[in-house]
């Protein structure tokens, strides 16, 4: 079937995932690494997803500036006006926004699929499938739609949403979002049948979305709204350049998604997994017969059980009586803690920024 001219893909790809230090540095973060051995990146993965139901010319990254070499070369198919590069990090809303805006410039009815850059979808057909009965939802109408993800496990690192009822095949309306909850209420809202896994895959018409982020997230669209008519203009740039730091930090889920009232949700369950952390990976990850996961790297293992564990190759890893250990090494970083607190990963980042400085980030 040819790809639908009126659809767009935002891929966003501008954060630094610090989670997965020290794999993921500011200067290459996880969004262009190989996690997995494909030979392709988790952004280039994303894109060849998007290519097979998107005209590639449709398709949209919105990216930091420093990443703007990473990204041609990584998806040489693009144009540079197909790259979007922001001069600061400001989280989903301005990401959005911006892209939102650009669209609009060029195609004033577009309909659009805003999707992150390191997500995991293991069932590509249903997932894609989903996709463009999703696209085809919102552009008969003013909704804003998300994908929800049937939840197998009570995670406490994923939002989740309530649905209420039906409105057509796989589609409902939206009671409430309730960002990560503590495990106790996970466990309620995984047996109550109710809940969701928010995917952070969102879809709508350009207007749906410009009209809602200028009801709910007026300081923001005033601050790049008023040059609309620089839109697709070789000015854009430095328009956004003068404007786009001036933002508020505030991502689309609280900004928008939470607030409005024409929210709905397509549900699924594609093998998807928000790749967020070293724990996810471990989870998708094939293991030996003590629950050991070596990543693309020579390991010798003693008396260890449900580690993960990652190296440069041509090194060796000779390892005696470890449990549930993370042990990866990457660049000048040998990072050695407990697997399940890797919220604790990002204190050990701040802590060597400030007292190590940029080096080792």
């Amino acid at each position: 079937m040819a790809a639908n001219k009126d659809n767009f893909c935002v891929i966003m790809g501008g954060g630094i995932g610090s989670r997965f230090w020290p794999f993921s540095r500011k200067t290459l973060p996880k969004q262009f690494l190989d996690f997995f051995g494909t030979g392709r990146s988790l952004l280039q993965q994303t894109f060849d997803r998007f290519r097979k139901i998107i005209p590639v010319e449709n398709i949209l990254i919105v990216t930091n500036a420093m990443y703007a070499d990473l990204v041609k070369e990584q998806l040489p198919e693009l144009s540079p006006e197909q790259i979007l590069l922001e001069p600061t990090r400001r989280n989903t809303a301005p990401c959005i926004a911006w892209a939102s805006y650009h669209i609009r410039a060029m195609h004033p009815n577009a309909n659009i699929v805003v999707a992150p850059s390191d997500h995991l979808i293991l069932k590509e057909g249903e997932f894609l499938d989903a996709i463009e009965k999703g696209l085809e939802f919102v552009s008969k109408s003013d909704k804003l739609l998300t994908l929800g993800i049937k939840p197998n496990r009570p995670e406490t690192g994923y939002g989740y949403i309530q649905i209420a009822e039906p409105v057509g095949e796989n589609f409902y309306k939206v009671k409430t979002f309730t960002e990560k909850p503590e495990l106790e209420l996970a466990k309620v809202f995984v047996e109550s049948g109710e809940f969701y896994w928010n995917s952070g895959l969102f879809m709508w018409n350009v207007n749906s979305i410009i009209r809602a982020g200028e009801l709910l997230l007026p300081e923001l669209t005033a601050k790049l709204a008023p040059g609309e008519k620089v839109y697709g203009t070789p000015e854009e740039q430095q328009f956004i350049e003068e404007n786009f730091p001036a933002c508020p930090n505030v991502s689309i889920d609280f900004g928008v998604m939470e607030k409005a009232d024409n929210v709905y949700v397509s549900l699924g369950d594609f093998g998807w997994s928000d790749l967020g952390t070293w724990s996810s990976l471990y989870d998708l990850s094939p293991k030996d017969m003590n629950g050991n996961v070596v990543l693309k790297c020579q390991t010798l293992l003693y008396n260890c059980r449900d580690n993960i564990v990652t190296i440069p190759s041509g090194k060796l890893a000779v390892i005696d009586g470890l449990e549930g250990y993370l042990v990866a090494e990457s660049d000048n970083v040998l990072l050695i803690c407990k697997k399940d607190e890797e919220h604790a990963i990002r204190k050990y980042v701040n802590d060597t920024q400030m007292k190590l400085g940029e080096d080792y980030i």
